[in-house]
């Protein structure tokens, strides 16, 4: 019995989604008194790699393979499998990030395994129930899972576990594993990555805007705001819908779902699809000249006024602080 955490890389680079996952990983290896293994598939550096070890991974599997350089999710959940049977481990741990949502369910069928994705908190383990505190209902609820298969796989939820260095030392091994033909039916061909922004799914805090803004020339200010707090930018659906924003921005049911510390919503009624994709946010704030916005009902702070008055205002005091401490 042991534990492996899958570690994704962005163009050689681990997130610290991927840090929480192997520090959730570690915490669930000491409560079975066991070990972790990290897989990371693709061209990742020795120096990154050993990262993994100083969040507690006690060895690391480097699947290079350049059928591999891409993600392909059914070449990709066959050899995290594989890693897993090799390993002996009966865990398996990975971010529930995009691919991450993608490779979980896959995993659960190659291995016989339960599945628990948006899992928020280490599972409870008594009387020989192996339960697990996830998201539910689109982020609208919690549920209490219980897995009763020989193998688990758990997806981690973004900045619902805390990074904890354990600063062990991890030794490096290539592991190398036969790709099928069948594994590559569908191929992705290519990514295109905004390097100069915070990515929005790992984002600590996001500045999102809607239709209340009237217009993509008044997108300044969103950026401005979410520049000096070192927070990425989102909007509504409307928003991206009419082109005023990429609908890689778009936070929703139908979008993308984040769980930031805190989240600003400026200018958003709040409909319940937009909703379904924020709530698991830790802190809401709301600013919107409606007073009757369904935002204001789930916020945990709300400003009633005019967003062009407000933020730029809101945007002088942050920088006015920040210019004295």
């Amino acid at each position: 019995m042991s534990v492996l955490v899958y570690a994704e890389n962005a163009g050689g680079k681990f997130k610290k989604s991927i840090f929480e996952a192997v520090s959730y990983a570690r915490a669930i290896a000491d409560q079975n008194s066991t070990s972790l293994t990290a897989v990371s598939i693709g061209d990742v550096k020795a120096d990154e790699l050993a990262l993994l070890a100083k969040y507690g991974a006690d060895k690391i599997l480097n699947i290079s393979n350049d059928k591999l350089k891409n993600f392909v999710n059914q070449a990709y959940a066959s050899v995290i499998a594989e890693a897993a049977k090799n390993q002996g481990a009966d865990i398996i741990v990975l971010s529930n990030s995009f691919s991450g949502r993608g490779l979980a369910p896959r995993l659960g069928v190659k291995m016989e395994a339960g599945v628990a994705d948006g899992a928020v908190a280490l599972p409870e383990q008594t009387n020989g129930k192996f339960t697990i505190k996830k998201t539910a209902f689109s982020g609208k609820a919690f549920a209490l899972v219980e897995l009763t298969s020989a193998n688990k796989v758990i997806a981690l939820l973004p900045n619902s576990f805390k990074v904890t260095e354990a600063n062990k030392t991890a030794q490096i091994e290539d592991f190398n594993v036969e790709t099928k033909a069948s594994d590559f039916k569908a191929m992705l061909k290519e990514i295109v990555r905004s390097t100069d922004k915070v990515s929005l799914p790992d984002a600590e805090i996001v500045v999102s805007g809607g239709r209340g803004l009237k217009g993509p020339e008044n997108w300044r200010m969103i950026e401005e705001l979410a520049e000096i707090l070192g927070a990425a930018t989102a909007c509504s659906k409307p928003v991206s819908d009419a082109g005023w924003r990429p609908h890689s921005e778009h936070v929703g049911q139908t979008g993308i779902t984040v769980s930031p510390n805190l989240y600003i919503a400026i200018g958003i009624s709040g409909a319940i699809q937009h909703l379904a994709g924020i709530s698991s946010s830790k802190v809401i704030v709301v600013i919107n000249k409606d007073a009757e916005a369904p935002f204001f009902k789930v916020a945990d702070y709300g400003i009633i006024g005019d967003a062009f008055e407000i933020v730029p205002k809101l945007i002088s005091a942050i920088k006015e602080y920040k210019a004295s401490v």
